[in-house]
């Protein structure tokens, strides 16, 4: 499949079942401002273009929602026993982006897609919901350019300071993304700031 521009990516997540049936269980808690992000769609992308028949593990799906009057992490647990028992071979992650800028030790974040445009790698900043019409709608707040020539760069966010330009390189290291697809690049947030 050929994908060059959103309505490809979104078309793709689509046709596959497997993946329409975690985003609609992941509706169902109908949470303010959620997503399903990061690697359940950059995963899909990048295995696309290897041509890989098999989907790549993740080692979670992660929902994320908007939700300043309630910051209970034990809600979040919550949320995941009840994905739990609508899925329960998926291994859910769900974080209320309201509270994760204390976590991360950053500014507040103003919603679900600001947290997104925040994530280490501008591959990685994507999500996928539905909308009220129940129809797949997707964000990209860095573009999809990146994901789609399987070019990992840190988000602008990450080139900021060089606390967050360690943690980038070091996720580089551990999650050796090239390990699982070769055909990926990888930019060493170095040469940027040079």
């Amino acid at each position: 499949m050929l994908l060059k521009k959103k309505e490809d990516v979104i078309k793709l997540i689509q046709t596959d079942e497997g993946m329409m049936e975690i985003i609609h269980a992941a509706s169902s808690l109908d949470l303010p401002d959620w997503w399903i992000c990061a690697g359940f769609v950059r995963s899909k992308i990048w295995d696309t273009l290897h041509g890989f028949k098999e989907s790549t593990l993740t080692p979670d799906i992660d929902v994320i929602y908007f939700e300043p009057a309630n910051i209970d992490e034990d809600f979040e647990k919550t949320l995941e026993a009840e994905l739990k028992t609508l899925m329960p071979d998926v291994p859910w992650s769900v974080k209320n982006q309201a509270r994760m800028h204390v976590v991360n030790q950053i500014p507040p974040y103003t919603s679900s897609e600001d947290a997104i445009s925040k994530f280490p790698e501008t591959a990685t900043a994507l999500g996928v919901k539905l909308d009220k019409e129940k129809r797949l709608i997707l964000t990209a707040p860095c573009g999809l350019e990146d994901v789609l020539h399987m070019e990992i760069k840190p988000t602008p966010f990450f080139t900021e300071t060089r606390e967050r330009a360690a943690i980038y390189e070091e996720r580089l290291i551990k999650k050796n993304w090239t390990a699982k697809w070769p055909m990926v690049k990888v930019q060493d947030i170095t040469l940027l700031s040079r």
